[in-house]
Order: structure tokens, then C-alpha cells, then sequence
């Protein structure tokens, strides 16, 4: 199963706001059936749980608040009939997703550490690789700019840099 990283630099609560990133995401092909995303708190609703598992298929792993109430999470999951209607979400589908939801959801903090190496990246990007410099005025210099500072940023991983003290020494060079 692919994960998918949705981190994305706005208000503390952008709940309000999954609903069109993941009609995006899917229309672009990004996410598909079954995978995995993993979502920063600020997209918290009990309500996002359940349209990541109905309605796009995938096991939406949002980091929870302090007042997260499992039960009442899962509660929202029984099959609900309004599934009928749409694109037939089958039961046996939609059993899976809440399991793998249910086993995910139990160990979220397993997964702060990844979300950390992603926004370690994402600063290495911008500061040492100059991506938050971004004065380009034609799609084609943006794509060539951008390509290149994803190539190096490949290449230093590939290079096996990938602890955060290492990245932290490349990012405040």
C-alpha cells in the first residue's frame, strides 16, 4: 500500500479543506484505492475519517488531537447506507479500510517520526537548495528550476543522508 504525505503550509485548521485536496489528489491520480495518507492535526474532523474511507477509498491516518475519542471514531464506521447510493462501496472493502484505520490510528506517534524527515526534506528544499526563491516568470524556467533542485535533493538522499543531524548540518550550512 503507497502512502501519500499531505502537508500542506496554512491555517491551524484546514479541516475544512481535505475534502477538495482529496478530490484533487484523486483526480490527478495521485491517491488510489487502498493507500494510505498520512494528514497533519490540522485536518482533524471525525467527519474526514470517514469521507477518506467512503468516499475516496483510502485509510485517512490524520493525526489526532489531544481529545480524540476512538470510540467515537469508529462509531461513525458502521456501513452506512448512504454508500448504497454512491459508486457501491463493497462492505467487504469497506471492512478492510476501517481495520487497517483501526490498527494505524491505535499507533499514530510510530509515524511522527516520518512526518518529521518529510518537513526536514521540504527545508532542505527551500533553504540550502534555494526552492523558496522561486523568481520565475515562465512554466518552462519553473519546471527546469524546480526539476533540478528535486534531482539534488534525490541525489542527497540516495547518497544516504538521510538521519536528521545530517540533514539539519546540509539545511543550516
Amino acid at each position: 500500500m503507497p502512502l501519500a504525505f499531505l502537508l500542506h503550509e496554512g491555517s491551524p485548521n484546514d479541516a475544512k479543506l481535505f475534502y477538495q485536496i482529496l478530490k484533487e489528489l484523486k483526480k490527478r491520480r495521485i491517491i488510489r484505492e487502498g493507500d494510505i495518507l498520512i494528514a497533519d492535526k490540522g485536518y482533524y474532523s471525525y467527519k474526514n475519517y470517514l469521507k477518506g474511507i467512503t468516499r475516496f477509498r483510502i485509510v485517512p491516518l490524520i493525526f489526532p488531537r489531544k481529545n480524540f475519542n476512538l470510540s467515537r471514531a469508529l462509531g461513525l464506521f458502521s456501513y452506512p447506507l448512504d454508500v448504497f447510493c454512491s459508486n457501491s462501496l463493497r462492505k467487504d472493502i469497506f471492512i478492510k479500510l476501517v481495520r487497517k484505520f483501526r490498527e494505524m490510528i491505535l499507533k499514530w506517534e510510530r509515524y511522527r517520526s516520518i512526518r518529521s524527515r518529510m518537513e526536514d526534506l521540504f527545508k532542505l528544499a527551500n533553504n540550502a537548495f534555494s526552492l523558496d526563491k522561486l523568481h520565475r516568470y515562465t512554466k518552462k524556467s519553473v519546471k527546469k528550476f524546480a526539476g533540478l533542485n528535486v534531482l539534488l535533493l534525490g541525489m542527497v538522499v540516495s547518497m544516504g543522508i538521510r538521519k536528521k543531524e545530517e540533514l539539519h548540518r546540509l539545511v543550516y550550512m
